[in-house]
């Protein structure tokens, strides 16, 4: 069977794409377990200098796979779904203490768990056909993977009240304009772009970027331990409720939703 997160490093420069096209790149929890472990991978290769964060197909990543999350929902399985939002956490603070510079190269919809995964990169590249959405609300749930950690920090608590609480898509110039990537390019140059980049930090110095990246977070972020815990515990409570079961079946009825409050 083909690996749902594929890893390949050639000259200091290593690339994982996510590798489930058919789910637009849906991550269920093996998939997120395996994505850590080849990120953390990655993070202890000294010779790697850039990380490259990929989809295959049409998407980035449409976040957790909402058949699985029913799944979990009809049998109880907090466990597998704990697990599975605890894996965000994990590779958000990966990403963030790793010493590598970690590019994420979205080529599509980046939703939910997904728009959050591009976010925590440290460099966004967005091809002009991608789009960003913190579309948890849309399902009756609460985000997760460190939007809440984020977001607000990229475009302003009022903005991001507006953008989690809406759940609208945003276009790539959009998020360009709103600061959430570092720049837009058409689909055919997001490929040479990106290795464009990372081939000039890789070819850079490779204590002096690692310093650099430590010392931008360690300025500008506090702990973000406790947001994240927080996160967690409030997906999971909607998780549970009639609205976070009522989102899920709407979505797979490709019906409009409707919550009770419930």
């Amino acid at each position: 069977m083909t690996s749902s997160v594929l890893l390949q490093v050639r000259d200091r420069v290593a690339q994982i794409v996510l590798n489930r096209p058919e789910k637009l790149n849906a991550f269920d929890l093996e998939m997120a377990e395996l994505l850590h472990q080849q990120v953390a991978a990655v993070a202890e290769n000294d010779n790697v200098i850039v990380l490259v964060v990929t989809g295959n197909g049409r998407a980035f990543c449409a976040g957790a796979d909402v058949r699985y999350l029913e799944h979990l929902q009809m049998h109880g399985d907090l466990k597998s779904f704990r697990s599975l939002l605890e894996a965000g956490k994990a590779l958000f603070l990966l990403f963030r203490s790793m010493p590598q510079m970690v590019i994420a190269a979205v080529n599509g919809p980046a939703a939910g768990g997904g728009c959050n995964l591009a976010l925590s990169c440290d460099w966004r590249i967005a091809s002009d056909q991608a789009s960003f959405g913190e579309v948890f609300v849309r399902v009756g749930m609460h985000p997760d993977w460190g939007g809440y950690w984020i977001l607000p920090r990229l475009v302003g608590p009022s903005k991001a009240l507006e953008i989690m609480a809406l759940g609208d898509l945003i276009s790539a110039p959009k998020a360009l304009e709103l600061g959430l990537v570092n720049e837009v390019v058409p689909p055919d140059f997001l490929e040479s772009r990106t290795e464009e980049i990372a081939r000039k930090l890789a070819d850079g110095p490779p204590l002096a970027l690692r310093y650099i990246k430590r010392g931008i977070y360690n300025s500008y972020f506090g702990t973000w331990e406790k947001v994240l815990d927080q996160e967690i515990e409030g997906q999971i409570h909607c998780f549970q409720t009639d609205d976070g079961k009522e989102g899920l079946r709407a979505f797979l009825q490709k019906r409009k939703a409707k919550f009770s409050g419930r």
